[in-house]
Parts: C-alpha cells; structure tokens; sequence
C-alpha cells in the first residue's frame, strides 16, 4: 500500500503489526489517530508506551500487575487456600468477570506443546509446583485446573497432576460446562461461573 506521506506509511506499517489488524484497517486507524487532538494522541501515545514500562507480572502468580505483587495475591478476603491454574491473564479476567471464585490464581503463559516449540521449562510450573510443596506465600488446599479443554490442555492437565498429586493437594479440573476446543477467554460468563462452581475432582 503506497501511500502519499512517509509518516503515514510508517504508522500504518507499525499498527497492521497488531493481531487481527490488516493494512486497510491499520490506515482507518492511522486517519484517526491524524484527526484526534494533540493531547488525546499524547495520551494514547503515552498509555502505550507505560504497557512496556509501568506493567508488570506478579511475582507470585504471573498475572498482570502495577506492582510487584498484583491485587488478587495481596487481598486478605481471597481464599488463599485455593489456587486456579490458567493458560494466560485473559483467562484470569474471564473467571474473575463471572464472580464466582474468590480464590488465588496461577498463570502459565501458555500449555505445553511440542509442535509450537514450548515445553514445560517454557511455562511457570516449577514455580507452582514450588508454591504448594512450600506452601509460600501460603499453605494451598486446593488446586483447580482450568486450562483450556484441547490436546495441549489435557497434556499440560496430565503433567501437572503428575507433578502435584505426591504433595497431598486436592487436585480439581473445571465441570464440563466448557465445551471441548473452547477457550476460557471466549466463554459466556454464566458456563464460566458454573463450570468454577461445579469442579470435579481430576482424575488423571
């Protein structure tokens, strides 16, 4: 897409690099941004650059924070006893959104999936399998697994069961509610919720 102003060019070139973002797109979004005022650019400007600079993940469940340690792990009316394993931080907004779970999360950054070269030394399970054999920053009852219901899923479920069932934790997956191949994130809030309120136990 040749275009009359290098600037231009550049901006478009730079936003069709966003997920789902075609060059045509990319330049309706380029006009935009051309028509706003100077200050609500600076102010898009400036919000995108402190997501590299501002944001962070919690040094206890991976989730994204402000902090060193999110909101979620620093509450004192969460269950603290309770852990939900999730793929990724879109997933912790989707169950968080249902408002039924009042536990604490884990958060991977991924499943384990050898055809897309992560492995397990990818994810952040030895960290999990770390926080409940030490029971830091606190003893865990119980550990939900939610990882999407997909081959990678219920390997990455497998391996994590093996690794977790010698520590006496009470291992639970999600009720079936979630359809086979969904992703949590594109999953009604009503399924969700009843899905987290309905685990069963894993059964390796």
């Amino acid at each position: 897409m040749d275009l009359p102003s290098i600037a231009m060019q550049r901006a478009v070139e730079q936003l069709s690099h966003l997920p789902g973002v075609g060059k045509r797109s990319a330049l309706r979004y380029a006009m935009h941004l051309m028509n706003m005022s100077d200050s609500d650019v600076r102010d898009f400007a400036d919000a995108v650059l402190r997501l590299k600079s501002d944001v962070h993940h919690c040094h206890i469940c991976h989730n994204l924070s402000d902090s060193d340690t999110c909101t979620i792990c620093a509450s004192s009316k969460r269950q603290r006893g309770v852990i939900c394993v999730v793929e990724n931080v879109q997933e912790v907004m989707a169950i968080e959104n249902t408002q039924q779970y009042r536990g604490l999360y884990h958060v991977l950054g991924g499943v384990i999936s050898p055809i897309d070269g992560v492995g397990i030394h990818d994810l952040t399970i030895d960290a999990l399998i770390e926080r409940v054999r030490n029971g830091q920053p606190d003893p865990v009852d119980e550990v939900i697994l939610a990882l999407p219901t997909t081959m990678e899923g219920d390997t990455t479920n497998f391996y994590l069961h093996k690794q977790l069932a010698p520590l006496g934790v009470k291992i639970t997956t999600l009720a079936r509610g979630v359809a086979i191949g969904d992703n949590l994130e594109y999953t009604d809030e009503i399924t969700l919720g009843r899905s987290i309120l309905n685990r069963v136990p894993f059964g390796g």
